[in-house]
């Protein structure tokens, strides 16, 4: 079984694929002339309006349910293990891949938008929906929804719950079987509520569990504040092979901080547009902007934070091709455990306890989005009856997961959650590729009324947009 996830991984992440990731996100941006940059005013405003209604969200909600899918382990143990395998350097290429990934994220989410339906009395949307509305192939939006399933489902969970376990046990000595237990009879209680409480939870869990890890991480930089430039400068001297003693792993810190950057913020990888879908707004590209901004929120503050962390205080190893480049923590597995050491150096007695309850919460809200993602694909396949029966066994197998994953060993389970991402991303790909036009149409048209003093509001008729049926019958229904 290991040596079978093993080889897929090798696949679906091969070198090649790392350099499509960063090219379709540099596509994006050129097209969308850096909204990124331009719009970054729109992406802050837009989050605080909106309201919810009995079928969607509001767009704050629907942002914080897309982070807490976004803001998980890959933010502590990931980055960690980023700087583990690729140095210091691929802490460089997540920023970048941060960057030229909100273009990705405001395409899928503004078209999650777009080919979004009212289902069962509730907003339905994502990449299943708008390949099969948008792109027209049915089979191929099928094929989606069963890799996001087995995602979602049973492939990632379980490295959610395996950090959570590891850092509980670590910090308090608390067995996994006992957090394991713990992790599925409170998710169990969440999830029965469906995307309405999840969003709840999201949005009072998520603003708290951010802001309160960057504050602890700044308390370490201004206690470290004179390693300020030479962590700068060994972040940028590794990542493109000027420094002496990393400069033969450039390889890997592209590959590690491309890899660990799309897990944390997964820009493009078709997961935030299912949370974008669910929310109540006039015009798709606001919460295509919201969920760009998403995007920086996960790597360039919380993923930034842990790194920082640990290069400040120099806690951390990092193996090459020929054994240790840097072994400051001698006999420590790569993961949460260098930023707990780090935050020891600095509050003794604090960090192993603080680290291990930001992954619960980081981790544990992960789960819940991915629960909901699952829901919706579940939905999508089970439109002419058994979504009951099929939702009931989604439960059962996320839960399942969530258990194995915090008792299991650490390497499987995140080789596991790599394959699962890869196939997301491979099929996502794809999709938003084929659907450029429209998403840039309807950021056009956004930001024309923009000009002309509106409050944007979505007319895919007038656009050339077809098959979004929500936009052509619910909504004006709704509004009139």
């Amino acid at each position: 079984m290991e040596s079978f996830i093993n080889g897929l991984n090798n696949v679906l992440w091969s070198t090649p694929v790392i350099y499509i990731c960063l090219g379709v996100g540099l596509f994006f941006t050129l097209a969308t002339r850096f909204l990124q940059v331009r719009l970054i005013k729109d992406m802050v405003t837009l989050m605080f309006q909106g309201k919810s209604s009995r079928a969607g969200v509001s767009s704050f909600q629907a942002l914080a349910l897309a982070l807490s899918g976004r803001v998980g382990t890959g933010n502590i143990a990931g980055t960690a293990t980023a700087i583990a395998f690729g140095g210091p350097g691929a802490v460089f290429w997540m920023w970048l891949i941060a960057f030229i990934g909100a273009g990705s994220a405001f395409v899928e989410s503004a078209l999650a938008q777009v080919y979004k339906v009212k289902q069962d009395g509730q907003y339905r949307g994502g990449p299943a929906y708008y390949i099969e509305k948008g792109i027209g192939w049915k089979w191929f939006a099928v094929l989606f929804a069963i890799a996001a399933l087995l995602a979602m489902a049973l492939l990632m969970p379980g490295t959610q719950s395996q950090s959570i376990a590891a850092g509980l046990n670590n910090a308090f000595g608390i067995a996994p079987e006992i957090t394991g237990i713990f992790l599925v009879v409170v998710l169990g209680a969440i999830i029965i509520g469906g995307v309405k409480r999840i969003a709840r939870v999201a949005s009072l869990v998520v603003p708290f569990m951010a802001i309160g890890y960057i504050l602890v991480s700044l308390i370490i930089i201004i206690a470290n504040i004179t390693e300020l430039p030479a962590v700068f400068s060994l972040i940028f001297r590794s990542a493109f092979a000027l420094d002496s003693a990393f400069g033969g792993i450039v390889g890997l810190a592209i590959q590690w901080g491309v890899k660990r950057g799309i897990y944390s913020n997964e820009a493009g990888q078709g997961t935030a547009p299912h949370a974008a879908a669910a929310a109540e707004v006039s015009h798709p590209a606001k919460q295509g902007l919201v969920q760009a901004f998403s995007v920086y929120i996960d790597t360039l503050f919380v993923c930034s934070a842990t790194a920082f962390m640990i290069l400040f205080t120099g806690m951390y190893n990092t193996t090459g091709p020929n054994g240790f480049i840097v072994e400051n923590l001698p006999g420590v597995q790569e993961g949460p455990a260098y930023t707990q050491a780090a935050i020891e150096s600095i509050l003794p007695g604090f960090g192993a306890g603080f680290v291990a309850i930001a992954l619960l919460f980081f981790a544990f809200t992960t789960i819940m989005a991915y629960y909901y993602i699952a829901e919706t694909n579940v939905a999508y396949l089970t439109r002419k009856g058994g979504g009951k029966i099929g939702m009931a066994i989604v439960k059962v197998v996320l839960l399942a997961i969530t258990y194995f994953g915090a008792v299991k060993e650490a390497d499987l389970m995140w080789d596991m959650g790599d394959v699962g991402l890869g196939l997301m991303v491979w099929l996502n790909l794809i999709a938003i590729l084929l659907l450029t036009k429209p998403a840039l149409r309807l950021l056009r048209d956004y930001e024309q009324q923009k000009k002309e003093g509106k409050d944007p509001v979505f007319d895919p008729v007038k656009l050339g947009i077809k098959n979004a049926d929500y936009w052509e019958h619910d909504y004006k229904v709704e509004k009139s």
